[in-house]
């Protein structure tokens, strides 16, 4: 009787605990939920972009005018402002960026006036030059070291010169040639970037000849130029 009587208050005593399991288990929890973690978005240097640019341009080439007895003398050179805009496409892919970039910029850097002797020879050193290039670059998050290079295009200076006394005269045209550079860009916020850059511009070399050859101009356009720029990146 009395193994009977413990087995039943064994018993009764699972039972309870089973149910006091049960009607917990369906009892709102006491634990606050997992935090929720919002991903912070990866910059990213691919899509199209537009911008400004401002900087200094100074003349490498020279201004020589031919002489028979002494050969090309004189030399000159001229630096000044240089400013515009440009617009491209880059695509990022892991750390390597590559792209496109065309620009159009006036240029203060060309050698269209001179003289030597008696004759003079009347000009400015208002131009334009314009490039169409490639880019590949480096990234590191939001910082960017890139080269680039391509084709130039412009009237910067060296094609416009005139004799009063002969009565020459040739008038400004543009000139095709290359250029290279590089520099360093970086994500301000997601949509503006800020640049620093330089290049090396060569729109090809003009004479300039009057009398069969006896008188005459030869010049150099050739131009260094450094930069800053800003860019609007669009999503």
């Amino acid at each position: 009787m009395r193994n009977t009587l413990i087995g039943l208050l064994s018993g009764a005593a699972a039972l309870a605990l089973v149910a006091s399991s049960a009607q917990a288990a369906d009892m709102p929890s006491r634990y606050a939920p997992p935090p929720v973690y919002d991903a912070i978005p990866v910059f990213t240097w691919t899509g199209f972009y537009a911008g400004l640019n401002a900087g200094y341009g100074w003349s490498t080439g020279t201004s020589r005018y031919y002489d028979p007895a002494f050969g090309y003398v004189g030399s000159s050179s001229n630096g000044g402002f240089v400013g515009g805009g440009q617009a491209g496409y880059n695509y990022q892919m892991g750390m390597f960026v590559i792209g496109a970039e065309a620009d159009i910029q006036y240029a203060s850097v060309g050698n269209k006036g001179a003289s030597y002797g008696s004759r003079y020879f009347a000009g400015n050193s208002d131009g334009y030059y314009g490039t169409l290039r490639a880019r590949l670059g480096f990234a590191f998050d939001r910082a960017l070291i890139f080269g680039t290079g391509g084709f130039a295009y412009g009237d910067v200076g060296g094609n416009n010169s005139s004799d009063p006394q002969l009565g020459y005269h040739r008038g400004n045209s543009t000139n095709g040639g290359w250029t290279l550079g590089g520099g360093v860009e970086y994500a301000v916020t997601n949509n503006i970037t800020a640049k620093v850059e330089g290049s090396y511009v060569n729109l090809d070399t003009r004479g300039n000849y009057t009398v069969n050859g006896y008188q005459g101009a030869r010049r150099d356009t050739e131009f260094g130029v450094v930069k800053a720029g800003l860019n609007y990146k669009f999503n």
